[in-house]
């Protein structure tokens, strides 16, 4: 199970192969892809679909015994995305003796020390012309060795360094592409490479969607091999834990819903995050196929679950003075229910009561989280799909260190509790 996540990890370093992957995973188990600018048509019990938005989303569904009026449907949500650096338009910069760098921008609230000294590598997606304006081609990018580096200023420059250093978004992080070998490669250099992987032509290339990634593999570290290293843990191990739980549930009376969104490090204001209308706008359509009325969904609504999946804080040893004193999860504890009184998580009594008894059936320890009242906390998807999508649900987690690191730490046996209270909660 901890190599199926690693080598999930290795091969989803951005949002679009994270997607492509998952998407994979569907098509081996027999989902069918279906097209939301055609009718949906007829929808029978066993039926297994997906949909996806913007190459970077994907909503799967495994149609329930009954129709979703009358047994609402069970719904485990994630993302894909996770901080890093976007490389911007007119990207090549050059300095003396040849060197190249790359201008880049923030996406998402990266730790941005932890992406220096490292190698580096690119991915995304390229756009390239198709047969006209409206319809251009997509490209996946994945350049699978190490490429860029950001590198630190040596500390004879800054002899502060240890002692805390505000770093510019815009000067500071920055990473070194190569030197140029001749006068061809002026101002070509990127181009180059998205070329060589490709088998493309430069002219045929419009624009790209581009991203900074760790170049070093996930493993697993400890006495025991019982963490986790990698980057992406979060959201992507969340991601993988909802996949192969759908995949290794029973068919049930109640229909079963899987919704990966991109975007949630950045708001999730967007046509493929939660905070679009895509997902609520396909189970209407599918409540209607099997009911004949549009009245069919919201009554699904009421009969509904949510599971918003999301990492939580583990307590760091380092630290202690950060956390909660009596809600502070442990790597190895088990999945976390995510508390706040401001409302940022969508965790109450009731749904947090509905997933400790999931979990306590499915015979895995559960663990609560609520943030230090002198610390200000995050938020994630749940409470920004419920408010489209009124649903009952919890905001939940697995515990790990360094979140939004280049590299986060999480544990093996959480996510084997994970996966086991995610197959409970969908065989429901």
């Amino acid at each position: 199970m901890i190599n199926r996540l690693l080598n999930f990890l290795d091969a989803s370093p951005v949002n679009f192969l994270a997607v492509k992957n998952l998407c994979g995973e569907l098509d081996r188990a027999g989902y069918r892809q279906i097209d939301p600018r055609m009718p949906l048509g007829s929808v029978q019990a066993g039926d297994e679909l997906y949909v996806t938005k913007n190459d970077s989303s994907v909503y799967a569904f495994r149609i329930g015994q009954r129709p979703m009026a009358e047994v609402g449907f069970r719904m485990i949500c994630a993302h894909c995305d996770s901080p890093t650096f976007r490389i911007k338009p007119n990207a090549e910069m050059d300095g003396e003796g040849g060197i190249v760098k790359l201008n880049t921008e923030v996406y998402g609230g990266p730790i941005m020390s932890t992406w220096f000294d490292r190698p580096l590598t690119l991915a995304g997606r390229v756009i390239v012309r198709g047969l006209d304006p409206m319809n251009p081609k997509t490209l996946l990018l994945y350049i699978k060795r190490p490429l860029l580096q950001i590198s630190n200023l040596a500390i004879h420059f800054n002899r502060e360094v240890n002692d805390g250093v505000k770093l510019s978004r815009q000067k500071d992080v920055l990473p070194i592409l190569g030197i140029i070998q001749d006068e061809l490669e002026k101002g070509n250099l990127l181009l180059r490479v998205i070329c060589d992987e490709l088998a493309i032509q430069s002219t045929d290339i419009l624009d790209f969607d581009l991203y900074l990634a760790d170049a070093t593999p996930a493993c697993t570290f400890g006495v025991h091999n019982e963490f986790i290293s990698s980057g992406r843990l979060d959201d992507l191990s969340m991601c993988f834990a909802g996949l192969e739980a759908l995949l290794a549930a029973p068919q049930t009376a109640t229909t079963q819903v899987l919704a990966i969104f991109d975007n949630e490090e950045t708001g999730s204001q967007t046509k493929q995050g939660a905070g679009s209308p895509f997902l609520a706008t396909i189970l209407k359509r599918i409540a209607q196929a099997q009911s004949g009325t549009e009245e069919a969904f919201y009554q699904a609504v009421e009969r509904s679950f949510m599971v918003s999946a999301d990492n939580a804080h583990a307590w760091h040893p380092n630290y202690s003075d950060k956390y909660d004193p009596t809600n502070h999860p442990v790597l190895g504890g088990g999945p976390v229910i995510k508390f706040n009184a401001a409302q940022k998580y969508a965790s109450d009594a009731v749904s947090a009561a509905i997933f400790a008894e999931i979990c306590r059936e499915a015979g895995v320890p559960c663990q609560r989280f609520v943030n230090h009242s002198d610390v200000a906390g995050g938020s994630t998807l749940g409470n920004i799909l419920a408010s489209s999508i009124p649903l009952r649900g919890v905001d939940m987690g697995n515990p790990i260190l360094a979140m939004h690191s280049c590299r986060e730490t999480g544990s093996v046996a959480d996510h084997a509790y994970c996966v086991k209270a995610f197959t409970q909660f969908y065989g429901l």
